[in-house]
């Protein structure tokens, strides 16, 4: 072969050497469901997402329909079959408490889930700091964008060093089970960026991640995600059509997408629709928008 002739082929081959993996896109269960009324089946879930196009499903363990081994062998053989990764696994607990039975009360149920998680073949779980829960409501938690006054007689360095604990304690169930913990930048202790960023930094474990959740910032919201962007696991991204459930926000995707490009973020993206229009016809809108952000 002539120099000329392979200068060709190497030059036409070096493009596609650089062309960058197309970005995974998951769809949350609770986009099809957000506690209200009967639970959407995770198996119908499975089904509206390979038919919809998207690469993975992230389970939420509140819309479970069992925790029976027969029920998750289910979802698992029936993700496996459509193509689908589960990337995530979505549970609550709450470590914002003075009481240490309540904060093992919820290491324990942590352990739990990531039992379920390791059943299913899913790497993460995310995990929520907790609130101190002097505003009952969450609605009325959404109307001061989270910002919760702690207990009498306590502070937020309190509250810090019982999630640190408790996180802390999961680590050898991290190492035993395979699964990763992912931090949420969610609305009570976690919603200031310097709170989860210190929290995350004294565990200081690469078995704590971060979930960067695009639309739990009370303002400031790309100063917020491009603050997180470097050490994020995971990303959630918040859509909201037909105006959100609990709060609407007008998120510029193709600004993430660049912020994420910058930070060098190769992980998932996950939809969170929390829009009042029904699934079916917000979510494929959804992965629309982030496939153009993504692919710009």
């Amino acid at each position: 072969m002539s120099i000329t002739r392979r200068f060709a082929i190497g030059a036409a081959v070096a493009p596609l050497l650089k062309a960058q993996p197309r970005q995974k896109i998951a769809v949350s269960t609770y986009s099809f469901w957000h506690f209200k009324g009967e639970r959407y089946p995770i198996e119908k879930v499975i089904d509206d997402a390979h038919r919809m196009g998207f690469d993975g499903v992230e389970l939420l363990h509140r819309q479970f329909g069992s925790e029976e081994r027969s029920y998750l062998n289910m979802l698992k053989q029936r993700a496996f079959d459509k193509g689908l990764a589960m990337p995530m696994l979505s549970i609550h607990q709450d470590f914002v408490s003075p009481e240490a039975a309540e904060r093992k009360k919820n290491i324990d149920h942590t352990k739990h889930c990531m039992d379920l998680a390791a059943q299913l073949g899913i790497p993460c779980v995310r995990l929520n700091s907790g609130r101190w829960k002097t505003i009952k409501s969450f609605d009325d938690l959404m109307k001061v964008k989270g910002d919760e006054p702690p207990i009498a007689g306590y502070k937020e360095a309190d509250a810090i060093g019982w999630c640190v604990d408790s996180i802390r304690d999961l680590l050898p169930h991290c190492e035993a089970t395979g699964v990763k913990l992912a931090l949420e930048n969610h609305w009570g202790l976690t919603t200031k960026v310097a709170t989860l960023l210190d929290i995350w930094r004294k565990v200081n474990s690469p078995w704590l991640g971060i979930n960067l959740d695009t639309g739990n910032y009370p303002d400031k919201v790309y100063e917020g995600i491009a603050e997180l962007a470097p050490h994020a696991s995971i990303v959630q991204a918040k859509t909201y059509h037909g105006g959100g459930v609990w709060y609407t926000l007008d998120l510029d995707y193709k600004r993430i997408a660049g912020i994420l490009k910058k930070a060098n973020y190769q992980g998932w993206v996950s939809l969170e629709m929390e829009g009042n229009e029904d699934a079916q016809t917000a979510v494929p809108k959804s992965l629309k928008t982030l496939r153009e952000a993504f692919s710009a």
